[in-house]
């Protein structure tokens, strides 16, 4: 299992300084190029458009351009390229994503997204053009970068005949992927036989295990349909929170927990979705596929937020989100049992991730700078996965 890094360009500030907005942006350039000198695999950049202080990154190409130019080997990820043709038009993420694996030499990973209810509301989009568009845009892509005369007719898409430059340094070209959220998505980008990327959450690792057979269902598919040529991929990657400390008590001191916490309760706010299809998920009442596709269409919340839920995790959500004090010991200890938060000292990350290596996942995008964890913080936790934790997991490590 290949361990890579993924970012949001985060930190939780309230109020939210427009003057921190730079040294943000430095800070995660500085840790990129820490990542590199490390040697993990690949740096993951989202694209999220209007989330406020969840996410600075509303411009990943320009973002992974400079993280290019300041790194020699890790690879450059764009985790993903939103999809709908009125955010992304296909001739523009072709030539953006062919002159960044040009000028990275040849390092780019090019996932892509189908768009949450944020951005659809954003962007004005037709919500039922989203999955349709994903995959005629992964169709399209190959093709726009091989042929030196390329034209396309559809109903969704008309582009005249057009040389698109500049063409990747990859060949046959860079690797495709798809973000993934429900079973439905993951068995999607099977059949296009693209890579598939996830998240844990707070899910329970046996849904991990789910997602990633019925990935390869649709891998299976495509393997026994594909034309010549074709370029199958077949890996499976999921993004989850990742902080490692010398120790347990330094995890905690760190408030790593409840930058966990702050995350996942600032989802629903961010995509302007509802909060309480994803409790229900960790309630148990709703398995968490279906919970996420759900929060993708939108809508709004009745619910009155009970800090004395009998679900413990759920309790301190509900008591954070109500500005209440939390116990940063009781806080790890809630979350320690939870496959997807891979949170404490080098032997519990070591202990985590061999978990999640057995269910069969090809590469851990490692979320290390989340919440309100300082710079020091993720540096440290960047540093310490790489030189203690990696060599367990990946038979890789820091080569500085």
């Amino acid at each position: 299992m290949i361990l890579d890094i993924f970012t949001e360009l985060q930190r939780a500030e309230h109020p939210w300084d427009r003057t921190r907005e730079r040294a943000l942006i430095d800070d995660t350039l500085a840790q990129a190029q820490l990542a590199d000198e490390l040697g993990y695999g690949c740096w993951w950049t989202v694209e999220h458009h209007g989330t406020g202080d969840f996410s600075l990154s509303s411009t990943p190409e320009m973002f992974n351009l400079l993280v290019a130019e300041r790194t020699q080997r890790i690879r450059i990820g764009h985790s993903g390229v939103l999809a709908p043709f009125a955010i992304n038009h296909p001739v523009r993420v072709a030539e953006r994503a062919a002159f960044l694996d040009v000028m990275s030499g040849g390092r780019l990973e090019l996932g892509i997204a189908r768009s949450g209810f944020g951005e659809g509301d954003n962007f004005q989009l037709d919500r039922d053009m989203n999955r349709p568009q994903l995959a005629e845009l992964v169709e399209v892509l190959p093709r726009m970068w091989a042929e030196d005369r390329f034209e396309w007719s559809s109903d969704l898409l008309t582009v005249p005949p057009i040389n698109i430059v500049p063409k990747p340094l990859q060949s046959p070209h860079p690797p495709l992927w798809q973000m993934c959220v429900s079973g439905e998505s993951f068995e999607m980008a099977g059949r296009l036989g693209v890579g598939a990327i996830g998240t844990t959450l707070l899910d329970p690792i046996h849904a991990l295990k789910q997602l990633r057979d019925t990935y390869f269902r649709g891998i299976e598919e495509a393997r026994a349909t594909a034309a010549p040529g074709r370029v199958i991929d077949g890996r499976f990657g999921i993004f989850t929170f990742v902080h490692c400390a010398a120790s347990r008590e330094e995890a905690i001191a760190a408030r790593a927990g409840e930058a966990v916490l702050w995350y996942v309760n600032n989802v629903p706010t961010a995509f302007k979705t509802p909060r309480k299809i994803m409790i229900d998920s960790f309630r148990g009442t709703l398995d968490a596929g279906t919970a996420l596709n759900a929060m993708s269409m939108g809508g709004e919340d009745e619910e009155i937020w009970d800090p004395d839920d009998p679900v413990p995790v759920i309790r301190l959500l509900n008591r954070q989100l109500l500005g209440m004090p939390l116990d940063p010991e009781e806080v790890y200890d809630v979350l320690e049992p939870i496959d997807g938060v891979i949170v404490g000292d080098p032997d519990l990350c070591v202990e985590k991730m061999r978990r999640v290596a057995e269910i069969g996942v090809d590469r851990l995008l490692c979320f290390q700078q989340f919440g309100a964890l300082s710079n020091d913080a993720v540096r440290g936790s960047i540093e310490r996965v790489a030189r203690e934790v990696m060599p367990m997991v990946s038979g890789g490590g820091a080569s500085t």
